[in-house]
């Protein structure tokens, strides 16, 4: 089967979940930046962060099903291994804030990215392993970002226990290693013209869920 429904069943869960973030900021009960920053200062950072790993999942789950538009069962569900992890994003960010980034909220905050990581990993590696799955090896290559990423996450965790402020700065850094554009799925569509499209050979298109 195409991957065109859970392309798009991904895409509404995916807005839903930052239109469900926005609405979780405290709206300033006056009229002055002094009100904004103490009521929504910290709400706004927190949802700053979360919505730029949303972007980013987004971003990397569109350019790897440009490289195997054709899914099974497996892929579906480990699709919806993902989602959940990334579905729990407003829960966890809204909680940070409201404790004021308290010692607990910040494990799970980590423990949510951490999982969301994972679940992706599991994703690419399953459809990696489907037939035409060597294009996702070919592209992606050592995945020196998908290495260092847990173990960054990791380090915020351990920091977390010591200093909660301090266990945010891992999660930043590595939403800056991955906001930077990653062309290596254009690179290899655009030096393999039979897969300009991301499309499988005839052969292998729609294998059996």
């Amino acid at each position: 089967m195409t991957s065109s429904r859970l392309e798009a069943f991904s895409d509404g869960v995916l807005a839903i979940i930052i239109t469900v973030m926005v609405l979780g900021l405290a709206v300033p009960k006056g009229t002055t930046w002094t009100d904004l920053v103490h009521t929504s200062g910290l709400g706004l950072l927190t949802y700053l962060l979360s919505f730029v790993y949303v972007g980013i999942y987004w971003s990397n789950h569109h350019h790897l099903f440009q490289l195997r538009p054709a899914v099974n069962g497996a892929v579906l569900w480990a699709n919806l291994h993902l989602l959940l992890w990334l579905s729990l994003y407003p829960f966890t960010t809204a909680w940070l804030t409201e404790t004021r980034v308290a010692q607990v909220p910040t494990i799970v905050y980590g423990l949510n990215l951490l999982g969301a990581a994972l679940a992706y990993t599991i994703l690419q590696r399953t459809i990696a392993r489907q037939p035409g799955g060597d294009r996702i090896r070919e592209a992606f290559g050592h995945d020196v970002k998908g290495i260092v990423s847990p173990l960054l996450y990791l380090s915020g965790l351990g920091l977390s226990f010591v200093v909660p402020w301090l266990g945010l700065i891992p999660y930043v850094i590595v939403a800056l290693i991955w906001l930077a554009p990653d062309r290596r799925v254009e690179r290899y569509l655009s030096s393999h013209t039979g897969d300009a499209a991301g499309r499988p050979p005839e052969d292998e298109e729609d294998p059996a869920p």
